[in-house]
């Protein structure tokens, strides 16, 4: 083997191991001897997407298809990064035409579609979401993955039943993807399975907590720091419900919350919620405590956010959708009872 060829190996065995430093250095070192290989910097773009490095990466692979405008591999990594975490569905769309029209055999056929449709998704296509989705080959499929992300898109467009036995499937095929159980889990309990959808549930938390935080996350004080910055900044209506509350940083909801029915993938969590306060509340009284502690769910927020730019947007998000649903709803919903009565 030579030393383009090795280094590139063993960028690539870095990148399984979690070592993304160790990776880039192996990959720069390739570039040194070959600055214009388009293997090296598809790895390069590779090793920035894991470090949340978004743009980065999506320079390092338009470089690699400027230099081999065939490379089907580097398009899908593209296309990848522009859904999750860039947001530009277009482009991810673009990039995956793009393969389509490179692809030959099934596997890449089905990547190219599954990319094309989490686009089409992110964009609320859902139409156009299910006809990529009629266009995917059936299986079965060698790729347990596969397996789960074409169960996976016909859940999301609605088809249970047929997403049911694909995403149990992958399940029994990889015991250890996370994905497959969340998904079990949100299918079990819609059918009413709810000591199935538990366990389902609770091995996906498992998972995700041997995977870990991503590289790129802060630590858990510089976790504290930004949740503590975005509490403050939320708008005034909001922030009244919340002001005071004790804050805390965990990875993820407890075992027991999971037992009772909180989601294993919930960004935050409200808790010692009084009513007594929130009747206040209601009354117009300005000081207002209705909420004791508030849990954020670090690493839930950082697989969603995908980069360190955007947890604050995250973790902003999600209080607002949890005050409004927790105390803005339920007054809403208290004054129309009282009116009609």
């Amino acid at each position: 083997m030579d030393q383009f060829s090795a280094h590139l190996d063993r960028g690539w065995d870095l990148v399984q191991r979690g070592d993304t430093r160790g990776a880039e250095a192996s990959a720069r070192r390739a570039l040194e001897l070959d600055p214009n290989s388009p293997e090296a910097h598809n790895l390069l773009g590779f090793v920035a997407a894991l470090e949340g490095e978004g743009e980065e990466a999506i320079e390092a692979y338009r470089q690699a298809i400027a230099l081999d405008d065939t490379y089907l591999e580097a398009m899908l990594n593209a296309a990848e990064v522009y859904i999750h975490p860039l947001g530009d569905f277009d482009q991810a769309i673009e990039m995956c035409d793009q393969a389509l029209d490179l692809a030959e055999v099934d596997e890449e056929i089905i990547d190219a579609l599954l990319l094309k449709f989490d686009a089409l998704l992110g964009k609320g296509d859902l139409d156009e979401a299910a006809q990529v989705a009629a266009r995917i080959p059936e299986g079965p499929y060698d790729n347990p993955n596969h397996t789960f992300l074409v169960g996976r898109a016909f859940y999301e467009i609605g088809q249970a039943d047929k997403a049911a036995a694909l995403i149990e499937e992958a399940a029994l095929k990889d015991p250890r993807h996370a994905e497959a159980h969340y998904y079990l889990g949100l299918i079990r309990d819609e059918r009413g399975d709810v000591r199935g959808a538990t366990q389902a549930f609770l091995r996906s938390r498992e998972l995700d907590v041997e995977l870990g935080m991503p590289p790129w996350a802060p630590s858990r004080e510089g976790f504290v720091t930004l949740a503590q910055k975005t509490v403050a900044a939320l708008n005034p209506v909001l922030r009244r419900y919340v002001e005071g509350a004790e804050l805390y940083i965990s990875d993820v909801p407890g075992m027991e919350l999971v037992a009772e029915g909180v989601d294993p993938r919930a960004l935050v969590l409200l808790d010692g919620l009084n009513a007594d306060e929130r009747e206040r509340g209601l009354r117009g009284s300005a000081e207002v405590h209705p909420c004791a502690r508030v849990f954020v769910y670090a690493l839930n927020v950082a697989r969603l956010a995908g980069s360190i730019e955007a947890l604050e947007r995250e973790i902003n998000l999600a209080l607002e959708r949890e005050i409004t649903a927790t105390f803005l709803e339920a007054e809403q919903n208290e004054r129309t009872e009282k009116e009609l009565n």
